[in-house]
């Protein structure tokens, strides 16, 4: 199972726009990009790992997670089970430089 919304914030008059993300599917997640914004992930269950800059990290329920504008990054689900975030970027619409 694997789903994902995206909400841009200047269709509803907001300067922020959020993935909201939820899979089952061990290894899955974004390959590494950047944004010219910081994004923030909270995490509400599950786990996955990531890579932001040099550094990885494994984040489970309950973390947030900080990555500064301008710095590579991916994740990786953990399992088991469901991993469930959202995903909050500093811009009203998204801007994605992929890297791989």
């Amino acid at each position: 199972m694997s789903d994902s919304e995206n909400f841009e914030g200047r269709d509803v008059g907001s300067g922020i726009s959020v993935i909201r993300e939820s899979t089952d599917v061990v290894g899955s997640g974004p390959r590494l990009h950047r944004h010219p914004y910081a994004e923030t992930f909270v995490i509400i269950r599950g786990r996955a790992r990531f890579t932001i800059g040099d550094e990885q990290r494994d984040g489970g329920a309950g973390d947030v997670l900080v990555v500064p504008a301008g710095v590579a990054h991916k994740f990786a689900v953990l399992g088991p089970g469901v991993y469930e975030a959202v995903h909050i970027h500093e811009s009203d619409h998204f801007i994605t430089e992929w890297l791989e």
